[in-house]
């Protein structure tokens, strides 16, 4: 063994943990070495391995003579260690860490048993066409059993953002959180009500947030646990390792962490005390997941304690979540759980018809009557990242829609596609952007010149669209598309003012040139490649 493999004896000695997982988590194992690797590692052979490469070592050799078990009170040692240095390892949010890293290592090399999955019973799924709207008489009273959650955790850094993701313009000058405030606005000025707004931020999102929010009223919010990341190969914390940059160390759990958030925060009692009775809870980005007052009849009517809106896939949400039944119960189902040989099943649109929009109303009586019992276990979402060095990281994390199974009279609800409509991609926002799309009270509604039901399909390909900043510059006004069907941009290329695309447009630039689509052009059924000014309208 030379010193370059010693030098990398963790990731040996993770590899090794990886193929005897199971006898490891049992701790009915030998740790052996083979005739090829029989060497005494002395101490010229470890001459210039670093200290934490060192520690890394004797942790994963901990780890393979004691079993999992060892893994426990070392993760409480290294907790203790990091709540004396960083203000964020607060108390409360490391006993919720340890509780989840605790069945982590009991749990982590269990497995789906593929043949026990059916599709969800049929008495728990509901047509939204099946469902009728309140009578008039009956609205005010209803919405003011109600409060909106909206999850607010995430950063805009996939659409090259630093801040918040809800902070991003979306139409007329309105960011996310000026647009759902409109639209509660709207509903509480018409009806005479008082639905709250709440929040729930990370604490990447929280400071800036509320800055955000000072100018309105009725705006509440929280923020969500702060969990420690931890390498793949030791399952020790990040920042156990000092070459690791803080920002690098830490993350917020999911959005399954809201049930433990809402509680410890106290916002669950203030909502109760409120007189709030059923919270309609659904991600920022999502503008068309707004009140619905037949849902709310139907949920408040049926004494539905959880529901959770599904729509029908296609091929673009292949890998999101849908729910099954498994082991009797009704149950969400992650692409994260899906075992590697069944992940061409699970994202067959054929099999599995629908899926999770995270758009969720709950029984706020019946949540809190679970969470005072201390039952509700998750399924851990064993969610992978690399840091900027390449290194392996693991983060641990929950989804909001997996406590379906602890509510007694849960139900999936198949809603319209309109009601899915999030921002994830500048692709997202050219459509929202676009003339097909009005804006009413903060709500999106669809312009009346467009003919058809289906929404066109908008691919914008390459640098020149993956950042926010980008974007901008490459698209100058609203794009009027009440005729289009398809488009695809691809490369260096430019939209000017007053563009029309109607049917299917192709746009591709050749590497290395650019195309500039001139003000007032209109392109019908067309493909423009090359590296030209377009300026025939």
């Amino acid at each position: 063994m030379d010193k370059k493999k010693t030098k990398n004896m963790a990731n040996m000695v993770s590899e090794w943990i990886s193929k005897n997982e199971k006898d490891i988590n049992r701790s009915t194992f030998l740790f052996t070495m083979d005739e090829n690797n029989s060497q005494d590692i002395g101490p010229s052979l470890l001459e210039g391995t670093s200290t934490e490469e060192l520690t890394r070592m004797d942790t994963a050799y901990e780890f393979m003579q004691r079993g999992a078990e060892c893994l426990l009170p070392l993760m409480e040692e290294e907790l203790s260690a990091l709540s004396s240095q960083y203000e964020r390892a607060k108390p409360e949010d490391q006993k919720k860490f340890l509780k989840i890293f605790s069945r982590y290592l009991k749990t982590r090399s269990d497995k789906i048993d593929w043949s026990k999955i059916a599709p969800p019973p049929a008495e728990m799924m509901v047509e939204y066409e099946s469902i009728q709207a309140p009578p008039a008489e009956n609205i005010s009273e209803m919405l003011n059993k109600l409060a909106v959650l909206k999850l607010n955790g995430g950063l805009g850094t996939s659409m090259g953002c630093t801040g918040p993701k809800s902070a991003i313009e979306v139409k007329n000058y309105l960011n996310f959180i000026d647009l759902t405030v409109r639209q509660l606005e709207h509903f509480n000025t018409k009806y005479g009500t008082n639905v709250p707004l709440v929040l729930m931020n990370s604490y990447n999102t929280h400071q800036q947030t509320r800055k955000l929010t000072s100018k309105y009223s009725g705006v509440w919010s929280f923020e969500q646990s702060v969990f420690p990341r931890i390498f793949e190969d030791t399952l020790m914390p990040v920042l156990s390792d000092p070459s690791v940059k803080e920002a690098d160390g830490w993350y917020p759990p999911g959005h399954g962490d809201l049930y433990d958030s809402l509680y410890d925060s106290g916002m669950l009692e203030k909502l109760l005390e409120e007189g709030k009775e059923y919270l309609f809870v659904s991600n920022i980005d999502n503008l068309k997941a707004g009140i619905d007052l037949s849902i709310l009849q139907y949920v408040i009517k049926d004494e539905v304690d959880f529901l959770m809106e599904v729509t029908k896939k296609t091929r673009a949400d292949v890998k999101g979540g849908t729910l099954i039944e498994y082991n009797n119960a009704l149950q969400l189902l992650e692409i994260a759980q899906v075992p590697a040989e069944n992940k061409t099943d699970f994202t067959s649109i054929r099999k599995f018809k629908i899926f999770n929009t995270n758009s969720i109303w709950i029984h706020l009586p019946s949540l809190k009557k679970v969470l005072d019992q201390n039952i509700m276990e998750l399924e851990i979402i064993e969610n992978k990242k690399k840091l900027p060095n390449g290194e392996s990281v693991i983060q641990l994390e929950t989804a909001i829609g997996a406590s379906i199974r602890y509510f007694s009279n849960a139900k999936g609800l198949v809603v319209p596609r309109s009601r899915f409509l999030p921002v994830k991609t500048c692709s997202d926002l050219f459509l929202l952007q676009s003339t097909l799309f009005k804006i009413a009270h903060g709500t999106l509604t669809i312009s009346p010149n467009r003919i058809t039901d289906s929404i066109p399909i908008i691919r914008l390909v390459g640098d020149c669209f993956k950042t926010v900043s980008n974007y901008r510059a490459h698209v100058h006004g609203p794009v009027t598309i009440d005729d289009l069907d398809h488009l695809t941009i691809s490369g260096n290329v430019t939209l000017g003012k007053n563009v029309e695309l109607k049917g299917t447009v192709i746009i591709i630039a050749d590497e290395g040139k650019s195309i500039h689509i001139a003000d007032g052009t209109v392109l019908d059924d067309k493909v423009v490649t090359g590296n030209l000014n377009v300026i025939d309208h």
